[in-house]
């Protein structure tokens, strides 16, 4: 069982930027929308483009690198819906394109925690949406919203949040949120946005060696 954790927040908050310190001999990347990230480092990350869920759910178990960021998550189900718009779905058919949507989603993360080896670490990074008075990650179709709540799916939640000092990950809940973290793995209610850190912290706490159990390095 591989960890997996939520970065979730608005564009341009700092999400994508936060993998800038990432060794690339570590890390891969699943880029759903297939852009280069921001940083002039990102280069040397070795990613694959894809937001074809099927696909992602082969790779996952694959991928040799002890850290996989998925990037733009919320896209897999938001490319899959526009690319049907042009249909006519009507009475089951309708109900059924949502349904696979959402399956689609939830598999993605359960096949992380699953069959992802339990050395790893799985980055989903996400939009957010407000419900309720709460943002949360960002889903189509009330299946996600009403029936599964994949927040509850993982141990850790961390949320952007950008101030005059700043771009921060949110690491406790604040009434508002789905942000959550184990008891005492980060010092503070807020840490910087430093992806590398944040696995460093991870690491520690589970006490697992930073670069996984694959001798190889390296993301296929």
């Amino acid at each position: 069982m591989a960890i997996v954790t939520m970065i979730l927040g608005n564009s341009g908050e700092g999400k994508s930027y936060s993998l800038k310190h990432l060794d690339p001999a570590l890390s891969g990347v699943i880029n759903v929308m297939n852009k280069p990230l921001p940083f002039r480092e990102g280069r040397h990350i070795t990613k694959v483009a894809t937001d074809d869920p099927f696909e992602i759910n082969e790779l996952l178990p694959k991928l040799r690198a002890p850290i996989i960021v998925i990037d733009d998550f919320q896209y897999i189900m938001g490319n899959e819906y526009i690319k049907g718009a042009t249909q006519q779905y009507k009475g089951d058919a309708a109900f059924q394109r949502y349904n696979q949507m959402a399956y689609n989603a939830w598999s993605i993360i359960n096949t992380a925690i699953t069959q992802v080896d339990g050395n790893k670490r799985v980055y989903i990074l996400a939009h957010v949406q407000e419900e309720n008075g709460r943002t949360k990650i960002k889903t189509i179709g009330k299946m996600l919203d009403e029936k599964i709540v994949l927040e509850g799916m993982v141990t850790m939640v961390l949320q952007t949040t950008v101030r005059e000092d700043g771009n921060f990950f949110m690491t406790q809940n604040n009434g508002f949120n789905t942000v959550k973290s184990p008891e005492g793995m980060f010092p503070t209610d807020l840490i910087p946005n430093d992806l590398n850190a944040v696995d460093d912290a991870i690491c520690e706490y589970y006490g697992i060696p930073k670069n996984g159990v694959n001798p190889q390095l390296q993301i296929a």
